[in-house]
């Protein structure tokens, strides 16, 4: 099978350097096995997303000398991808709805009985408080959250997946402490978006046939759900490279908002596509 990565950003704000490292890293990936880089638009938060942010990541992608087939994948165009695979963990008795706030998780779960809130790829470990909730009790303002023990239970093996990043390179299997107290009940549709990242990121890339994912470290838990979720959904698992993270002099990990490492004020300044590289080590 030809080796596909992705870039898979959202137009949401400017690109920084740690986009452009994960973008240069994937395609360089791409190139070196003869492979195909693909880029994909993640714009579930149809809130936040703009037409010209868009426009404008592909611009600095294109700047750094990256290229991809085009119509390039949107997410907002396969709403039904990410229904029909909802639908099917639904069937499975798998999902239940939940309207607790963020507010209301942290206070259930940070509740003296309940000793320290654990974390997880979503921040603090739902506590289950909608738990008994059945599915046909869902309004148009619930999330809808994954059942964690019945998804263990729906496995007959939990599985494992490859990962070929600098930190955690090797064989990683799923455990049921882990899932269960380490991830714990994600939310795979919110009413504002349709679908939520976890369930949307696990429907594209076995769409796309995607070989190997390429992303940061930040994401590495989040690859133990994502394999969760190809296996209940009889999808492909890819390879995982997570790399290391692009920081700030304090040491922060860069976010949108900083705009003084966006791509496009290194090239207002002057700055080339190799310098660029060169600055991130590349």
């Amino acid at each position: 099978m030809t080796f596909t990565t992705r870039f898979a950003p959202s137009p949401t704000g400017p690109l920084h350097l740690g986009h452009a490292f994960s973008a240069l890293t994937a395609a360089d990936m791409a190139r070196a096995e003869g492979g195909r880089f693909l880029l994909r638009i993640d714009d579930l938060d149809q809130s936040r997303a703009r037409a010209e942010w868009e426009a404008q990541l592909k611009g600095d992608l294109a700047w750094l000398g990256l290229t991809w087939p085009e119509p390039c994948r949107r997410q907002s165009d396969h709403a039904a991808d990410y229904a029909a695979a909802l639908k099917t963990l639904g069937a499975m008795g798998l999902t239940y709805p939940c309207n607790c706030s963020r507010r209301d998780i942290a206070a259930a779960a940070s509740a003296p009985q309940e000793g320290a809130p654990l974390i997880g790829p979503d921040g603090v470990v739902y506590p289950g408080t909608c738990r008994n909730r059945p599915l046909s009790s869902a309004g148009p303002q619930d999330a809808i959250r994954l059942d964690m023990a019945k998804a263990i239970a729906a496995l007959p093996n939990l599985p494992g997946f490859t990962e070929t990043g600098p930190e955690h390179a090797g064989q990683h299997l799923l455990t049921a402490d882990y899932l269960l107290n380490g991830i714990g009940d994600a939310v795979l549709a919110r009413a504002s978006m349709g679908a939520a990242y976890h369930l949307a990121v696990v429907v594209d890339d076995a769409a796309q046939h995607i070989t190997h994912v390429v992303r940061g470290a930040d994401l590495f838990t989040a690859s133990f759900l994502h394999r969760l979720l190809q296996a209940l959904l009889g999808l492909p698992a890819p390879i995982y490279h997570h790399h290391r993270l692009i920081r700030d002099d304090s040491g922060k990990r860069l976010a949108k908002r900083d705009d003084a490492r966006a791509i496009a004020r290194y090239r207002d300044d002057g700055a080339t596509p190799e310098s660029l590289r060169s600055l991130l080590g590349l």
